[in-house]
């Protein structure tokens, strides 16, 4: 070991010095998803054009009991020697949540071998976390977040990184972050909309504030919100200056979203292909790649071929994901692969719809069958992954039904710009926004009625999916 290298292992890197020489200088980040950004996600998303993600959020409170080394294994498995592994799961960051420095330093110190740097959540809006009193909600005690994030930078061998969410205005936002890097957090990643901004009520987020952040701040930034094409990516770096972008939805509907920059990688540096991440000797032997998506049957687009890397079939791209599945020693929670399976496979299922309603009546292998339709727990990952191959099979007859009508290709609309993409291909999910107030006494009734029409839809949807899964 060269006296510079040495002495690098000997230190803990801060801010751009860990960003560049720990974590690669990343660019395409996969956001921190309770049930979705576990760790056959995050393996799926890397193969696609990721360079670092997240974990799901994990409870301090939970992960730092003595007697929860179950809820420890199940939300970061340590004995199948996977999560973290440097050839398969790097560079990783893991998320936790709480309002306890010492739980958080315990349940950091445990995990601190295992990942590149730990992640304060201030950032989910939901309920649970207003209850628990975590997340976006600590954002009204600004000593109680100092002290937690300088105990976990003054204690652990690791950086500590915080994701946030903006304030109303620009100038306590900036305030803020900057109260974040004084602190001790290495990398903040802004989310640009605010603690009221989520669900059918999330609108679009605010780049201007992230910019302002950016500005104010010595440390790297990511940002993250309105990521719905490759194309958002460039547009948001320019808009904002940050070093990064993150991507949580656009991430799980279109797990191809940051396959153009991969792909440009491989194009500018030749003679490369052999040091990828995604190559077999990277991999432990029982881990190897699925190239299915790349010689997949769908990507002729005519005039529109530089789209073509971003949308893949639906039906590839979940099967490559269930073979992961299927090859890690570390269990994926059948709530994680339904939810996943739900989003993906999206397109199709609008117009396969019993398709749809057949993987919505599999059960949780943990569930007891319906008595009127037995059917054997163990066996739902079969019939999952049999779904997704008739599915397959249809889509791939819709296709070729469309080419001898010439309709198969991707299309631009002139007018809104938007893509119009087939439905066997990968493609983002547009919230329909809420409508404008009634010019009525009974607006804030109508209103209610339209949001709670609007979560019966989407529980309709995601057809049992975990109701754990939520945007941080």
């Amino acid at each position: 070991m060269s006296s510079e290298n040495a002495a690098l292992s000997s230190r803990k890197l801060t801010g751009y010095e860990f960003y560049h020489r720990i974590l690669g200088s990343p660019k395409y980040v996969v956001a921190p998803m309770v049930d979705q950004s576990e760790l056959a996600w995050r393996i799926f998303s890397r193969r696609h054009g990721a360079h670092i993600a997240y974990t799901p959020m994990i409870n301090s409170k939970h992960y730092s009991a003595v007697k929860n080394k179950g809820f420890r294994e199940a939300n970061f498995s340590i004995l199948n020697k996977e999560e973290g592994n440097s050839k398969i799961d790097r560079p990783l960051i893991v998320q936790f949540c709480g309002n306890d420095p010492d739980q958080l330093l315990k349940s950091a110190k445990l995990l601190e071998d295992h990942c590149d740097a730990v992640d304060l959540n201030l950032g989910c809006p939901q309920d649970i976390a207003k209850r628990g009193n975590y997340g976006a909600f600590l954002q009204d005690d600004w000593d109680l977040i100092y002290r937690i994030i300088n105990t976990l930078h003054l204690n652990l061998k690791i950086p500590v990184t915080a994701k946030f969410r903006v304030f109303s205005t620009v100038e306590k936002t900036v305030e803020y972050a900057k109260m974040l890097e004084r602190a001790g957090a290495q990398i903040l990643t802004c989310h640009g909309r605010t603690r009221e901004q989520r669900g059918v009520l999330a609108g679009l987020a605010d780049w201007s504030k992230i910019k302002a952040v950016k500005e104010a701040v010595s440390v790297p930034v990511f940002a993250n919100g309105n990521i719905l094409y490759f194309s958002d990516v460039d547009a948001c770096l320019e808009a904002t200056g940050a070093d990064a972008v993150m991507s949580a939805e656009g991430n799980l509907y279109n797990p191809a979203i940051f396959r153009p920059g991969l792909l440009s990688l491989a194009n500018s540096e030749e003679n490369e292909a052999d040091s990828s991440p995604n190559e077999h000797e990277s991999q432990p032997e029982h881990i190897s790649d699925n190239p299915s998506a790349e010689t997949s049957p769908g990507l002729d687009m005519g005039e529109t071929t530089k789209f073509s890397s971003e949308h893949l079939p639906i039906a590839d791209l979940a099967l490559e994901y269930l073979e992961i599945v299927k090859q890690l020693k570390t269990p994926t929670e059948w709530s994680a692969i339904k939810g996943h399976l739900f989003k993906v496979l999206r397109p199709g299922f609008v117009k396969h719809t019993d398709l749809r309603d057949r993987l919505g009546k599999i059960p949780s292998p943990k569930a007891k069958p319906n008595m009127d339709e037995p059917v054997e727990p163990k066996g739902g990952f079969d019939q999952a992954e049999g779904i997704v191959q008739e599915l397959k099979e249809r889509l791939e007859n819709d296709m070729l039904e469309a080419e001898k009508e010439g309709k198969a290709g991707i299309k631009v609309d002139p007018e809104t710009g938007r893509r119009i993409v087939p439905h066997w291909l990968s493609q983002p999910y547009f919230r329909p926004p809420p409508p404008p107030p009634p010019p009525n006494k009974r607006s804030k009734k109508d209103i209610r009625e339209y949001l709670d029409a609007r979560k019966e839809e989407k529980e309709r949807e995601t057809q049992e999916a975990s109701d754990k899964v939520a945007p941080l």
